[in-house]
């Protein structure tokens, strides 16, 4: 049993509300159960106005699995619950005192709970026979409406946490929106492996000289030299070249770095560091503010368009420095520009209108729509539970989601499938 149990009891009143009586023998009538404190600290439920008695009583009660965990809490030594009206518990094996020793009201929810709620509970929680979430045997059976409008909610929950990482880049970029574009851009060309290093490159270097800069060669001298790729030995014409014109921005704007170490381990050629960059280059070079034709972008062709880059003449025959290869022109691909989509652009659109008063969650929503579903393990394991459940990467994107910060923490009482199996008819 879990404390989170008794409030969803409480809040959905899954108990006989008609015949509640204290521990001490007075009636309770609910008359409203209060609003559901989701932060912290502070009484479980705010507003709460109850019948006790003869008395009406207007206040916050509190939840406890047994009546001790108010002195396990400590809550008699604070003031934020002198105004407990009602404690309603699971097991009463203590009374209770405010601070100022008067006795608070003990409603022992075990006595009145529904026998399906505790039935739902107990299959959805407390079963050992699942094998990857609590929910896996009963998904199928979970309404389309539920599982969708589920799924809408846990992806703008997804771009609010995203929202945290924007809002911090902005605050250090002085509300850069440039700026903050492409330091998310470097971050997702990375991808997984050298996502840190890029955006560490990206965060040193003052975007004014980005901004400024229209040759592909100097932006590629810049980004290599402030990752430490370029080689030190003598090399070939374009690597001497990179190496002088790095020197030379250095001492001009006096750049201040720390090595940030590249992987090509576990890394197919086309996602070399090397490559990357230099379609970066190329990105930035070509179209230097391309944040606010991102953001104007509504289609998924639209962005496409503008970010179809390939590497500079160098890279067309290197995937590494100063070893020749067949010649390709190494073309950002459909599936790479999809995960900026997903990673970077949307999450940006999201937070830039929200922050203008223009928000149009449809625009992002129908966006994520328009891109094929993200294939991984966990998304292939939702799919096989109930079919057809991602579809598009905005079903990917929720799931990725739902899965660690609800399936994998047990919080199937903040989830609404996970409700929903609660509520069901036994």
């Amino acid at each position: 049993m879990k404390e989170d149990f008794l409030h969803y009891l409480w809040k959905f009143k899954k108990f006989d509300v008609l015949n509640l009586v204290t521990t001490d023998g007075q009636k309770v009538e609910i008359l409203n159960c209060g609003t559901h404190n989701t932060q912290n600290s502070g009484p479980d439920f705010f507003n709460a106005k109850l019948q006790i008695g003869n008395q009406t009583w207007a206040g916050n009660v509190e939840i406890h699995l047994k009546s001790s965990d108010w002195y396990a809490h400590q809550h008699q030594k604070d003031l934020a619950y002198d105004n407990v009206i009602l404690h309603v518990v699971w097991e009463d094996d203590v009374e209770v005192f405010r601070k100022d020793n008067t006795v608070i009201a003990t409603l022992k929810l075990s006595d009145f709970a529904s026998a399906e709620a505790l039935k739902n509970y107990r299959k959805l929680l407390e079963r050992q026979d699942y094998k990857w979430i609590n929910c896996e045997k009963d998904l199928k059976s979970v309404s389309s409406f539920t599982v969708e409008n589920w799924i809408e909610r846990l992806y703008i929950e997804r771009l609010q946490e995203k929202s945290i990482a924007i809002e911090n880049a902005l605050k250090n970029s002085k509300n850069d929106w440039e700026a903050v574009c492409f330091q998310l851009l470097a971050k997702n060309f990375g991808l997984n492996i050298n996502g840190v290093a890029f955006f560490k490159m990206a965060s040193i270097v003052p975007f004014s000289i980005i901004r400024k800069t229209n040759k592909v060669e100097t932006l590629e001298a810049l980004f290599y030299g402030l990752l430490n790729m370029i080689p030190k030995d003598d090399g070939d014409v374009y690597t001497i070249k990179l190496r002088q014109d790095f020197d030379y921005l250095q001492k001009k704007y006096q750049l201040d770095f720390h090595f940030e170490q590249v992987e090509y381990f576990r890394l197919r050629p086309p996602n070399f560091p090397t490559i990357r960059l230099s379609q970066l280059a190329t990105l930035y070079a070509n179209t230097p503010q391309i944040f606010m034709q991102l953001m104007e972008a509504r289609s998924r062709g639209e962005i496409h368009k503008l970010l179809k880059v390939e590497v500079s003449n160098y890279w067309k025959t290197h995937f590494t420095f100063g070893k020749e290869s067949k010649r390709s022109t190494k073309v950002l691909s459909s599936s790479f520009i999809d995960l900026l989509i997903i990673n970077t652009i949307v999450p940006l659109k999201f937070h830039y209108k929200k922050l203008k008063g223009d928000l149009d969650l449809e625009d992002c929503l129908s966006l994520l729509k328009e891109l094929p579903k993200e294939q991984n393990s966990i998304i292939q394991s939702f799919n096989v539970i109930r079919p057809k459940i991602a579809i598009s990467a905005l079903e990917s994107q929720a799931l990725l989601h739902l899965k660690p910060n609800y399936c994998d923490k047990n919080r199937c009482l903040q989830c609404e499938i996970g409700l929903s199996l609660l509520k069901k008819k036994v």
